[in-house]
Parts: C-alpha cells; sequence; structure tokens
C-alpha cells in the first residue's frame, strides 16, 4: 500500500515586522500603573521577538496622527475593510510560499489544491484565486478548510493523505495562509491586548505524494478536551474576526495530557517519539505540552523558535515547524505532531524521516 509523504514544504512571511511598533501601540492603550506594567513585562516574558504582517510597521497610529494608518485609536477598521485586505494580500503571499518549492513545470502535475485559512473569506475562494495565478490544470480539484483555526493544517493534510491513498498518482499541493494581524481590536484590556500580542502573518506550501521522499505521513488522530468549547473562540463581528482565547487553556492542555497520555502516544512511551512538531500558540501552550508529557527542554527548542521568529500564524506555524525538521531532520527518525484549535482539540498525526 502507498505511504503519503510530505515531499517538499516552503515557508513565506510579509516584508514588514510589526511587533515592536505593536508593544509601542497597545502598551500605550494600557491604563496606566499596573496594567501597563502587567502588559509590559508578560510581553517581554512571552518568548517572541518578531512577528510579521502584510500592514505596514506604520500601520498603527493614534487618533490625532496625519495619515492613512490601518488602525487608528478611535477608529479601527471595519470587517469589510479588514477582508478587501486580505483578498488583496493572501493570493500574492500563498503563491511567494508555492514558489518556494521550486517546482517549475512540475506545477502542472498538480492535481489537487487543499487550502487552509481562517483569517478571511472571499468568493471566489483563495483556492481559486491561486489556481489560478498559478497557471494550475483546469480539471484541478480543490478543497477549502476554513474557520478551524491553528489546528487546521492537521486536518489539511489528513485531505491530502487520504487523496494520495485513494489514488497514489495523486500530487496534492497544500496551502496553510493566515492573516492574523488583520483581526486586532481596540481594547484597554490586558488578558486581551496580550494575545493579541501572539499572532502573525504568515504562509506555508507542501507538496504531498506517494513519492518516497521527505516526511512520510502516519496515523491521524483528534482527542476533544471535554468542557472546554468555550476557551477558544472566533467569531465575525463588525470590526474584523473577534477572538477569545482563555487563561485556562494551558492548564487544561497538561491536565488532559497527563490524564490519558496513550491515547495522543499510541500506547508507546514519550521516548519513542525522536521530533515533537508541537505548534506554537504561544509560550505557555508549549510550557504545557513539556508539563503534560514531562518532556526534556530541548524537545520542544524546535517550536519555541519558530514562536520567536514569527508568533502564532494560526495553522501556518506547525508547518513552519516541520520545515525545519524536514531540513535538519535524520532519516529514521520518528516524530509527532501536535496543534490545538478551537473544540478545545488536539490534532496530531505521527510521521517519520525519510
Amino acid at each position: 500500500m502507498s505511504i503519503a509523504h510530505i515531499n517538499r514544504i516552503s515557508t513565506a512571511h510579509p516584508a514588514h515586522d510589526v511587533h515592536e511598533p505593536f508593544l509601542e501601540f497597545m502598551g500605550n492603550a494600557m491604563p496606566e500603573g499596573r496594567p501597563r506594567q502587567i502588559f509590559q513585562r508578560m510581553a517581554r516574558r512571552s518568548g517572541i521577538g518578531h512577528r510579521y504582517s502584510v500592514l505596514h510597521e506604520d500601520g498603527m497610529a493614534e487618533a490625532d496622527t496625519p495619515g492613512d494608518a490601518f488602525y487608528r485609536r478611535g477608529a479601527f477598521p471595519s470587517t469589510g475593510e479588514r477582508m478587501r485586505l486580505y483578498a488583496r494580500h493572501a493570493p500574492t503571499l500563498a503563491a511567494q510560499a508555492v514558489q518556494g518549492l521550486n517546482l517549475g513545470a512540475d506545477l502542472s502535475s498538480i492535481t489537487h489544491l487543499v487550502v487552509a485559512s481562517c483569517t478571511g473569506f472571499i468568493a471566489p475562494g483563495l483556492d481559486q484565486l491561486l489556481a489560478r495565478q498559478l497557471g494550475l490544470r483546469p480539471d484541478l480539484q480543490r478543497t477549502l478548510v476554513g474557520f478551524m483555526g491553528c489546528s487546521a493544517a492537521v486536518p489539511a493534510l489528513r485531505v491530502a493523505q487520504a487523496t494520495v491513498l485513494a489514488d497514489p498518482q495523486a500530487r496534492v499541493l497544500v496551502v496553510n495562509l493566515e492573516l492574523c494581524t488583520l483581526h486586532m481590536q481596540e481594547t484597554d484590556n490586558v488578558e486581551i491586548a496580550l494575545s493579541f500580542m501572539l499572532f502573525g502573518d504568515g504562509c506555508s506550501a507542501a507538496l504531498v505524494s506517494a513519492e518516497e521522499q521527505g516526511i512520510a505521513l502516519g496515523d491521524f488522530r483528534a482527542a476533544l478536551i471535554p468542557d472546554t468549547e468555550e476557551l477558544i473562540t472566533w467569531h465575525i463581528g463588525d470590526q474584523g474576526f473577534v477572538m477569545h482565547l482563555s487563561g485556562q487553556v494551558p492548564g487544561r492542555i497538561t491536565q488532559a495530557l497527563r490524564d490519558d497520555p496513550g491515547f495522543i502516544l499510541r500506547g508507546e512511551g514519550t521516548q519513542a517519539i525522536d521530533l515533537w512538531a508541537v505548534h506554537g500558540g504561544g509560550r505557555t501552550v508549549l510550557d504545557a505540552v513539556q508539563a503534560g508529557f514531562a518532556l526534556p527542554e530541548a524537545a520542544l527548542a524546535p517550536s519555541r523558535a519558530v514562536l520567536a521568529a514569527h508568533g502564532n500564524m494560526s495553522s501556518a506555524t506547525v508547518m513552519f515547524v516541520l520545515a525545519g525538521m524536514m531540513e535538519r531532520g535524520q532519516p529514521g527518525q520518528r516524530g509527532l505532531a501536535m496543534a490545538f484549535g478551537p473544540g478545545m482539540v488536539a490534532e496530531t498525526f505521527r510521521f517519520s524521516v525519510q
């Protein structure tokens, strides 16, 4: 029986590093005294050094500042304005990631396209716009995975695996595109402001086929954590998509992993896993996984490195981690990928380096 492989992974991010401008802009919005001090202290402890955006670093401004900044205090943009920017920038960034695969003439051999994104809606969809921009074949079979949040890369790869298992001749292009910075909300609440501080824009592209090269995809498994539906929510508001990320999330992850580690580990111990490709939802999320599985500090170093360099790019993040493992991993190493999303669900799959 054929085994689906991720043959190549390419990653891309916009040019503008907005992390420091955001800290200044949002920090000034916090009430003076203890709230502002807490925000600044937690920002320093976040483990994030850079986050990139399709918005220019001058895209945040005070209400009385001249210019056309996207976020102007007292006049944040509507959902429609945010979606227009998504429509303008998403296909370009996605195409940049695909071009990094260096497929050249092999683009004509792509039979299926799977696109995951939760930060924008347009029709024709990003899948159709990207297919047209890349010049993909007219009988291309497309699947759009939408609004599944940070865990969406795993279902997208699951679709690609099922496609290859059904047709070993299939060549599947998987794209994860998120423009998280389009959804910042105006607030003077420290907890909400800190949740926005996590997110950046990014895109990954991967080629999945039966060719025995790269990362072999093993079994996929989803674990729903009971009574956590309200801990991660993502709603469409009048001024962008409104996310709620509860401070209880890390604790519930740690507890769930400790209560039933065998389900996600498939009855094996952590010693059977060489590579841990964990979605860096934030420093505390990675700390929670490390504590839940009692992992050594080095185990999640690749995930922490991606978090430091890019922040949380929602569904694209775990693919950035896998890209590094594909580049530096050793043949025969076994891995476990994991990402958390609304539900609250842990989406996982096993893999091995070829």
